[in-house]
């Protein structure tokens, strides 16, 4: 029997999470896809009704959530996950940015580790799949694809909502943009390139 699960993603304005083209900043217009996908993160870890100590992570409603708020948020963000020339392009650069904004909010309830996508494939899809059966998003970084329909997500930070297994593969969903997409893992991880990105294991103190 396959296994399939997709997370309770909230919606803003009738579509999934934030989005980096609201942003009227240029840089984080054009390259906070980062900060946003941390944005993300907090606003649906506030929003566990079981975990009242994720509160702290979103600074406003998480009930009533709404645009301006998650501009407002992306900037209060900004500081931690600047975007900068060569983007944030390291797993660890990711991890200490999010630490610091938590340090700021005074909330110690996560631990952030990173998972390179040098990783072997076993180890890579399983570690999504328990973060997704564990009810957390998981912020992917994807650097340069050989797959060109895959440009839009070339040198990109993006959550992962839910996964199917299906015969020799695993689907996974994407959050980016404030949109969903069904994506091949096996596709995403193969980039034939050297270097690649990887994911952020997340988990509750």
């Amino acid at each position: 029997m396959t296994r399939k699960k997709i997370l309770d993603y909230f919606t803003i304005d009738g579509t999934p999470g934030g989005n980096q083209e609201w942003l009227p900043e240029w840089d984080m217009n054009m390259g906070g896809c980062a900060a946003v996908t941390a944005c993300d993160t907090c606003i649906f870890l506030s929003r566990l009704e079981n975990d009242n100590k994720f509160l702290s992570l979103y600074p406003f409603d998480p009930k009533n959530l709404s645009r301006t708020d998650f501009v407002k948020f992306a900037s209060v963000m900004k500081p931690f996950l600047t975007p900068r020339y060569h983007g944030i392009d390291f797993l660890e650069t990711y991890i200490c940015g999010f630490y610091d904004y938590m340090k700021k909010v005074k909330n110690n309830s996560l631990i952030l580790e990173g998972i390179s996508g040098n990783v072997d494939y076993e180890t890579f899809s399983s570690t999504i799949i328990n973060q997704i059966d564990r009810n957390f998003p998981v912020p992917f970084l994807l650097l340069n694809h050989h797959d060109i329909k895959l440009d839009d997500f070339e040198w990109h930070w993006f959550n992962l909502a839910g996964y199917e297994e299906i015969e020799n593969d695993v689907n996974v969903l994407t959050v980016t943009y404030a949109e969903y997409q069904w994506f091949s893992l096996k596709n995403l991880y193969d980039t034939h390139n050297e270097r690649k990105g990887g994911i952020i294991k997340i988990r509750s103190l």
